[in-house]
């Protein structure tokens, strides 16, 4: 009977184990914000987090939409300047186009990392019939980087790296996870990382402590930071506080998906003025000025438009 006593006494202390954070240090969850449907671009949804009044931006995060479009909705012809946007595919397809003559398509699981830099005049309309599913994540450039020239970093999903082990899988957009690193480069340090977790399951990964992070629950719900917090469901942004790494459990019946993002702070004043981010109103003055008469990366603005 002192056997099996010492036994059950072992099985729960194993349990309570499994249920507490690896870290002595984890990061909690400090600010939660649902992201409520609202109208953007032409006749197109998107579930608004970073961005919203109640959470303006994130350093370095300044915007993140999920999207949802149907044509003939979609983002026709339109600017940007000083910041990076990352178009992430869960469902269908997106059509870009830019002034530059570059075009191209993402479909499921793909992605696209652009650099606007010094300026962009660009589209994104869904390819085809149907609801077309994603993300879009809005990251700064250091004040250095500006007015860079544009880039593109375009991902297929299969050369995406992915890993799945004990009910967890995970597609590694930037960064690292379960010693599987992205060879993305990102000019502002940044990890993003999408989580699929099995009923059951929990995982937990580390994140570099000066970063700021936060969670977008994709579908399902979960207790992220510590296991004995309250659940929560899909389309709410969790902001997590200092510490060493995120832990998360999945107690329900069924899967878990959310995306872990993360990113060095730039620690520069930010002045947006819708598609513009810069540092000071001068810039954006200047920003805007440029985009109106077609100068200073702007050049091919005033004759293209998108077909």
């Amino acid at each position: 009977n002192k056997q099996k006593i010492n036994l059950a006494e072992t099985n729960i202390k194993n349990i309570k184990m499994s249920m507490s954070s690896i870290f002595s240090r984890p990061r909690l969850v400090v600010k939660k914000v649902l992201a409520r449907a609202q109208n953007e671009g032409d006749g197109a949804i998107v579930r608004r987090s970073i961005g919203r009044p109640e959470l303006q931006n994130l350093d370095p995060f300044l915007m993140l939409d999920e999207f949802n479009v149907s044509p003939p909705a979609g983002f026709p012809d339109h600017p940007h300047r000083g910041f990076e946007t990352v178009t992430y595919m869960l469902q269908g397809a997106f059509t870009h186009q830019d002034f530059a003559g570059r075009k191209g398509t993402i479909r499921t699981g793909d992605v696209q990392w652009m650099t606007a830099g010094r300026g962009i005049v660009h589209s994104e309309m869904p390819a085809g019939p149907g609801t077309h599913k994603g993300l879009q994540l809005w990251i700064n450039l250091s004040s250095k980087d500006k007015m860079i020239e544009p880039r593109y970093q375009e991902l297929l999903h299969q050369d995406i790296p992915k890993v799945e082990k004990d009910g967890v899988s995970v597609t590694i957009l930037a960064g690292e996870s379960m010693g599987i690193k992205s060879q993305v480069f990102t000019r502002t340090p940044t990890m993003y990382l999408d989580f699929t977790l099995k009923p059951g399951s929990d995982h937990h990964q580390q994140i570099p402590e000066t970063w700021n992070a936060f969670i977008y629950i994709v579908e399902g719900e979960g207790a992220f930071g510590s296991s004995d917090s309250t659940t929560t469901p899909a389309h709410h942004c969790l902001v997590l506080g200092p510490g060493e790494g995120l832990s998360v459990w999945n107690k329900s019946s069924k899967p878990l998906r959310f995306v872990l993002i993360g990113g060095q702070p730039i620690n520069e004043p930010v002045v947006q003025y819708g598609p513009f981010v810069m540092n000071t109103k001068s810039e954006i003055m200047q920003a805007y000025q440029d985009y109106q008469l077609g100068k200073n990366g702007f050049e091919r603005s005033r004759q293209w438009c998108s077909k």
